[in-house]
């Protein structure tokens, strides 16, 4: 990336920042929004310029906003909605995980395609890879082939893979792309609660869970294949 802009783009959020002064102690995640412009700038190269020309005006409005009490409640929210957007890209970081490893992976029941009962706690003693993921989603799609290979070379030795699809249309989309896909493993629709307990904020999302159905390891964004791989390894060796 461009140091000269990061340097800019840090100094403006910092100068707008500081007119906010102590009038809301609510401060917003600058981090994360600088990771976010980071990201698109690396991923969509020429056409981030256009987006962060585009955004800047928004964001400089949604500060000047929020130093005003009866228009901040608006700005934070306009702010949230900016630092959350849901682009089709990974977000800030494979590091940042919504659940803790060790921590028992929320079981939930739902249905496949064909009306049958998914339960993650019927797959305890196996390792499950866990993936959120949609169809309209350019780096869900990117990853597919991979699981279904993953699917294919250890399931017998003890290991699953389980689809979620967070299709806001449900079955209606995710049923004729199963036609024309070769995914090998079940597939599900979520609901919001299964959303909610796994923090799926953005996708593709993956989760590793051990045999004894604990968090092993969590993939926000692109999983890398190869450190995937040899987690799924080293947890079907114990």
């Amino acid at each position: 990336m461009d140091k000269n802009y990061e340097m800019d783009l840090n100094r403006w959020v910092d100068e707008k920042l500081a007119t906010l002064g102590a009038a809301d102690t609510r401060q917003p995640d600058t981090e994360r929004a600088l990771a976010r412009f980071k990201e698109l700038h690396e991923r969509k190269g020429g056409r981030l310029m256009l987006w962060r020309w585009a955004a800047a005006p928004l964001l400089a409005v949604c500060l000047c906003l929020a130093v005003l009490p009866w228009t901040r409640p608006f700005a934070l929210h306009v702010w949230e909605e900016l630092t959350s957007a849901n682009v089709n890209l990974p977000p800030v970081s494979a590091a940042v995980k919504t659940l803790i490893d060790g921590q028992p992976a929320p079981d939930f029941h739902l249905k496949d395609a064909w009306g049958q009962e998914v339960r993650l706690s019927a797959f305890k003693g196996k390792v499950v890879l866990l993936n959120f993921w949609a169809t309209w989603c350019e780096g869900c799609q990117q990853e597919i082939p991979t699981f279904i290979e993953f699917q294919e070379r250890y399931r017998n030795r003890g290991f699953a893979t389980i689809g979620i699809s967070m299709e806001a249309t449900g079955w209606t989309t995710v049923k004729p792309y199963l036609e024309t896909s070769k995914v090998n493993y079940p597939i599900v629709v979520r609901n919001d609660d299964v959303a909610k307990q796994y923090g799926v904020a953005s996708m593709p999302m993956t989760y590793l869970i051990d045999r004894n159905g604990k968090i092993a390891a969590t993939y926000v964004g692109l999983v890398d294949k190869t450190n995937c791989e040899n987690v799924i390894n080293r947890l079907l060796g114990k």
